[in-house]
């Protein structure tokens, strides 16, 4: 794959990352990141010089690379991963370790309970606030994750959408457990194609935003995104490269590891706290195959399997939007 030349550049395996050049000193005043709420319609995309980015594949190594840059920055980490959001649910999703939470400061950890939604707007806006905290204490800021929506969120603004209407969402919600997604993929192909194509018929919870949204505004989401602002600013952008068969290896590796960890007995105690596990959490690789498993719909076996299956869909999914990203430099893990 080819890599950018005008940045530097890491190879090699353990023990061989080298040294990032040193960050800048902030300018003088404040640097902000002109966030959507105030910014100009078409801004020249600048690059924040106190702000980095770290992206990849899940089951890259994100994590522990991301420690060492950020105390070689003197940053603080911004995690960028819709899932870690949710508190107890710590072994499917891969959160970074309580000793590495205890060298480096992580925001964005741990934030809501699992029933609770959280949407890609209420993350830009505690994202918005974690940046300011960290430079009004002169902090430098890395992100790190890999969900997408996130990070195009944060590097090109939101397009004006609605708030969810949370009646409307639960009936969709219920009749798709009463009848499968497949059904609502299908209405929601009826009135906005475009979002139909590009969604996948089990990723319930953004076919039930794209009909949330054509309820409400009588327009389709495609024609609200298309409205979408240009770049905001040009994101100082490393992505982790695997080979695919080292990348599907650790992948199910890791996920054996996560059921052998406690998956199901994590799950479990979820479904059983007040409020149980949302739809946002509930449709996520492992939790939605654990969740199957606890109601004895499938076996430990195929629920391996399955989360296996998903979760290298996924990767490939998150690769195919970063490839999108231009003057990104990437990292052969």
């Amino acid at each position: 794959m080819p890599h950018d030349r005008t940045g530097p550049h890491t190879s090699g395996g353990t023990g061989s990352t080298a040294r990032p050049e040193p960050l800048p000193p902030p300018a003088a005043g404040p640097t902000t990141l002109a966030w959507p709420a105030d910014a100009p319609a078409h801004p020249a995309p600048v690059i924040a010089e106190d702000c980095w980015f770290l992206s990849g594949p899940t089951a890259s190594g994100k994590s522990s690379l991301a420690v060492r840059m950020a105390r070689l920055l003197g940053a603080e980490i911004v995690s960028v991963d819709s899932m870690a959001v949710y508190r107890g649910l710590d072994v499917g999703t891969a959160k970074p370790s309580a000793e590495d939470r205890g060298h480096v400061p992580h925001h964005l950890i741990d934030v809501v309970e699992p029933g609770e939604a959280y949407s890609v707007a209420r993350w830009l806006a505690a994202a918005a606030d974690a940046v300011a905290d960290c430079r009004r204490r002169g902090r430098a800021i890395l992100f790190v994750g890999g969900t997408p929506l996130y990070l195009r969120a944060l590097r090109d603004g939101l397009a004006p959408l609605p708030e969810a209407d949370a009646e409307f969402r639960q009936a969709l919600v219920a009749e798709a457990q009463a009848h499968g997604s497949a059904l609502l993929h299908r209405r929601l192909a009826d009135v906005d194609p475009p979002a139909a194509a590009r969604i996948h018929p089990h990723d319930l919870k953004r076919i039930v935003r794209g009909l949330e949204v054509a309820h409400a505004t009588g327009k389709p989401l495609s024609e609200a995104f298309a409205a979408r602002p240009h770049p905001l600013f040009e994101p100082r952008l490393m992505i982790l490269d695997l080979p695919r068969a080292t990348l599907h290896e650790r992948i199910d590796r890791r996920v054996e590891r996560m059921f052998a960890a406690g998956l199901v007995e994590e799950t479990r105690a979820a479904l059983a706290r007040p409020g149980g596990i949302g739809p946002g959490a509930a449709q996520a690789a492992g939790y939605a195959e654990a969740i199957d498993l606890v109601a004895g719909r499938i076996d430990l076996a195929e629920a391996i399997r399955r989360t296996q299956q998903r979760t290298r869909q996924l990767a490939k999914r998150q690769l195919t939007w970063l490839r999108s990203f231009r003057n990104a430099t990437w990292i052969t893990a």
